[in-house]
């Protein structure tokens, strides 16, 4: 079976989320086509390994994606959108020895999934290291291209926890399959209820009351 040919186009697509963390998005009509069965890249076995090898090789020469002297954490799900999707995390040493070397990446359950149709969506960041980090990940690919996703995005911290929500969403929005799997790599979500979001003002601190992504990169990342 043939390796499958790695190259940026609509078969496949490698996003550096953070400095120590890539996305791989790869389609599975495409790889049908292509005679490339799911199991063969979930299983440990010679074929999965030798790709693997090549998406990091090929990520270190688009994105700059280094592994050298790490150890990397792999993790594989089917999105509902139709994308197999990897993620590579370098770890470190430390953190590494609790890791079974001899464990393959399996699919994982899609993080819960958001009805599109939905006006309203809550996300958690456990950190908030993990918002900035989002905002750098959009800063990078050009902010743009989420403008107008949703009229009011506020941010707030709730019990040592930081809740980004969206209201008013343009379920029409042209990138909005992309912001939902973006932004599940840094947070999770939690609810499309407007009475979660009347706690968090209630009972959590305002951090931004909108505009949450835009002031995120202006204030935290470009200061």
């Amino acid at each position: 079976m043939p390796l499958l040919a790695i190259r940026k186009d609509n078969a496949m697509k490698i996003e550096k989320l953070t400095d120590n963390k890539i996305r791989v998005i790869l389609d599975i009509d495409d790889l049908a086509h292509k005679n490339i069965n799911i199991d063969s890249l979930i299983q440990n076995s010679d074929f999965s390994q030798k790709l693997f090898k090549k998406m990091l090789n090929q990520a270190k020469k688009e994105v700059g994606f280094e592994t050298e002297d790490s150890q990397v954490l792999i993790e594989a799900y089917i999105s509902s959108e139709g994308y197999f999707i990897i993620t590579f995390t370098k770890i470190a040493n430390d953190l590494a020895k609790n890791i079974s070397h001899s464990s393959s990446p399996k699919p994982k359950a899609k993080r819960k999934n958001l009805n599109t149709s939905c006006k309203t969506a809550i996300y958690q960041f456990d950190k908030f290291d993990d918002y900035t980090n989002f905002c750098t990940y959009l800063d990078n690919l050009n902010f743009q291209n989420v403008k107008g996703f949703a009229k009011k995005i506020s941010l707030y911290e709730f019990e040592k926890k930081y809740f980004l929500v969206f209201n008013e969403i343009n379920i029409g929005h042209k990138n909005i399959s992309f912001l939902y799997t973006s932004i599940s790599e840094f947070g999770k979500l939690v609810s499309n209820s407007k009475n979660f979001e009347s706690k968090l003002i209630e009972y959590g601190k305002t951090i931004f009351k909108n505009n949450a992504l835009q002031n995120g990169i202006i204030f935290f990342l470009n200061s």
